[in-house]
C-alpha cells in the first residue's frame, strides 16, 4: 500500500449538539473561513439528546460556499436506504455539488437503542449485507434510468421511480473495521471512513490490504477508493505518540499516513474548538500540504497499488 495521489483534503468532523445549533454551523463556516475543505458531521439518530444531523448538513451547506460537506457517517438501520438516496441527493444540489454520502452499518454496541428507535435488530454480518444492498439501492436510485425494481433480504424495491439526480458524481464513503466489512469496501466503496481512537495508525495497513486485495478480485483498482481518516490528537509541546505533539509532528504523522497508507482524506475528530481548528488549519494543514506535494514531486508517490 502507498500513496494513490488523490488530492488532500483537510477538514473536520463536527457533533451534533444538544444545543447550540447556530454555534455548530459557525463551527462550519469557520472551517471555510480558515481555508480547510471539508466539514463533515457525525449521525446518533438514537440519542434524542443530539440534534438532527440532516437538518445540521442542510443548515451548513446553505452557510457555505466553498468547503465539502459530508456524512461521517449515516446510521443506515434508522435511515432506509431509498429516503438516503434523496437526502443526499438533495443535500448535494443545495450545495452546488459539494456533498459526499458517508454511510455506517451501524455500531453493534447500539443496537439496543436502534431497536428501541423502532429499527431493526441486526447480527454483524447481517448489518454488512443490508450496507450492501443499501449502496445499490442508492446507487440505481440516483441514475436517471427507469424505474428501480430490487429484491434484496432486507429491502425490496417495488417499481420506485429514481431521482433526484445529484449535482455531481458523488462518492459513497462506508465506514469500517472488521474484515468482512472491509472487504465490502473493496468491492463497492468510493471511500473508506475509519477513526484514530478505533483504528490507529499502525493497524491501516492491515486493513487496507484487506479492502485492496478485495478491489483486485471485484476488479477495481484499489486507487479508486479513496483513504479517509478521522484523526484525534492533542497540541502538546513535546512529542509522545500519534498526534499528541506540536503542529509540526502532526504534519510529519500525517503526511507519512499519505505517502505510505495513501490517505488522502484527514478530518479533526470532534473538533468543537475554534481555537484548535484555527491552529490545525493555521500550522499543520499547509505544512501538511507542502511536505506532501515535495514527497511527491521527488517521485514518492503515487505508486498506485
Amino acid at each position: 500500500m502507498s500513496d494513490h495521489g488523490h488530492d488532500l483534503v483537510i477538514g473536520t468532523l463536527l457533533e451534533p449538539p444538544a444545543t447550540g445549533a447556530r454555534e455548530l454551523v459557525a463551527l462550519a463556516e469557520l472551517t471555510e473561513r480558515v481555508g480547510l475543505d471539508l466539514v463533515s458531521l457525525s449521525d446518533h439518530p438514537y440519542w434524542p439528546e443530539r440534534l438532527d444531523t440532516v437538518a445540521l448538513l442542510a443548515a451548513i451547506a446553505a452557510r457555505t460556499t466553498r468547503v465539502r460537506v459530508a456524512s461521517n457517517l449515516f446510521n443506515l438501520p434508522l435511515r432506509p436506504p431509498a429516503v438516503l438516496a434523496r437526502t443526499a441527493a438533495t443535500l448535494d444540489i443545495l450545495s452546488g455539488g459539494r456533498f459526499e454520502l458517508g454511510l455506517g452499518a451501524g455500531a453493534q454496541q447500539m443496537w439496543a437503542q436502534i431497536v428501541a428507535e423502532g429499527g431493526p435488530r441486526r447480527d454483524a454480518g447481517e448489518s454488512i449485507e443490508a450496507l450492501d444492498e443499501a449502496v445499490q439501492i442508492i446507487r440505481a436510485l440516483w441514475s436517471a434510468g427507469p424505474d428501480v425494481r430490487f429484491e434484496g433480504r432486507y429491502y425490496r424495491l417495488d417499481g420506485a421511480r429514481p431521482g433526484p439526480v445529484p449535482a455531481h458524481d458523488m462518492e459513497i464513503w462506508l465506514g469500517a473495521y472488521q474484515p468482512r466489512l472491509l472487504r465490502l469496501v473493496g468491492r463497492v466503496a468510493d471511500g473508506f471512513v475509519p477513526s484514530s481512537p478505533f483504528l490507529p495508525p499502525e493497524q491501516l495497513s492491515a486493513a487496507n490490504r484487506i479492502i485492496d486485495d478485495a478491489a483486485v478480485a471485484a476488479g477495481r483498482s484499489p486507487a479508486d477508493i479513496r483513504r479517509i481518516y478521522n484523526i484525534a490528537g492533542e497540541f502538546t509541546p513535546e512529542g509522545h505518540g500519534f498526534l499528541q505533539g506540536p503542529p509540526r509532528m502532526w504534519a510529519e504523522q500525517l503526511t507519512e499516513l499519505a505517502l505510505t497508507q495513501g490517505v488522502s482524506v484527514f478530518l479533526l475528530y470532534r473538533a468543537d474548538d475554534a481555537d484548535v481548528i484555527r491552529r490545525f488549519a493555521a500550522e499543520v494543514a499547509p505544512a501538511l500540504r507542502s511536505m506532501v506535494a515535495a514527497e511527491r514531486a521527488r517521485g514518492a508517490g503515487p505508486t498506485g497499488e
